[in-house]
């Protein structure tokens, strides 16, 4: 078997390692630590076989790895390589949805742990977006109003969730997006299929439109109130579909 050095947190250890996965945790620690930058070509093939003395099906097999949990991404031609993935807030927040998606089908995470993250996110980044938030911001709030009377279908669910993507994004912090958006895509998919209570869209309709006048009034502490207000709405709702979904 071939043999690469060993991290710190392996020596001693009497599990055996495989010589790929050894090699991926050193570049996976490089990129993280930002030793190895975004957009920065890895080291090829001979340097990574005099670091580590390893073949290059290992270090093929290690860059996969590391592929697979999109931390590189490769490219072939003259001018082609392995390089450090640029990172996105759309692109890690698909895959932290996952990880929250599984936990709910596990049912390993509830309904009202979910709102609490919600609330505990999305109510203050409410406050922050009535200082921060743009013209711009103002214009995509108000595209994504829609006829609560209307017959409600995927439009009125992609409506409903760039609302609180664009509020998120007002605050002018992507972690608040990368964190707090997968959860309510997660709510939004579980009982999207659903039927909702009677007036739940009037009611959904009627606290945007709210949210959407004191953001552009600037009034940071009624925005956190009805977004306060907003999220029990729905946890209600919510809770009132789980039980019908379980029953």
């Amino acid at each position: 078997m071939e043999k690469v050095a060993e991290p710190a947190s392996l020596k001693g250890s009497a599990k055996s390692v495989p010589a790929y996965a050894v090699l991926a945790g050193h570049l996976r620690a490089r990129i993280l630590s930002g030793e190895l930058q975004p957009g920065e070509r890895l080291p090829g093939e001979a340097e990574l076989t005099a670091e580590f003395g390893v073949g290059r099906s290992t270090i093929r097999e290690a860059l996969r790895s590391l592929a697979s949990q999109n931390l590189i991404e490769t490219t072939r031609g003259v001018t082609g390589g392995s390089f450090v993935a640029v990172p996105s807030v759309g692109h890690i927040s698909e895959h932290l949805e996952t990880g929250v998606a599984l936990m709910a089908a596990a049912e390993t995470v509830t309904v009202d742990q979910l709102m609490e993250v919600r609330n505990l996110m999305e109510v203050p980044a409410a406050g922050i977006a009535a200082f921060r938030r743009t013209d711009e911001h103002l214009e995509q709030l108000n595209a994504s109003i829609f006829d609560p009377n209307d017959v409600q279908g995927p439009e009125t669910f992609t409506k409903n969730q760039e609302f609180h993507l664009v509020l998120l994004r007002a605050a002018h912090n992507p972690l608040l997006e990368l964190i707090t958006a997968p959860v309510f895509r997660v709510l939004s998919g579980r009982f999207g299929r659903d039927h909702a209570p009677e007036g739940f869209w009037q009611c959904v309709d009627s606290d945007h439109r709210g949210l959407l006048d004191v953001v552009a009034a600037g009034d940071s502490m009624a925005a956190m109130d009805l977004m306060r207000k907003h999220l029990d709405h729905l946890g209600d709702s919510y809770r009132q579909m789980d039980r019908l979904r379980t029953s």
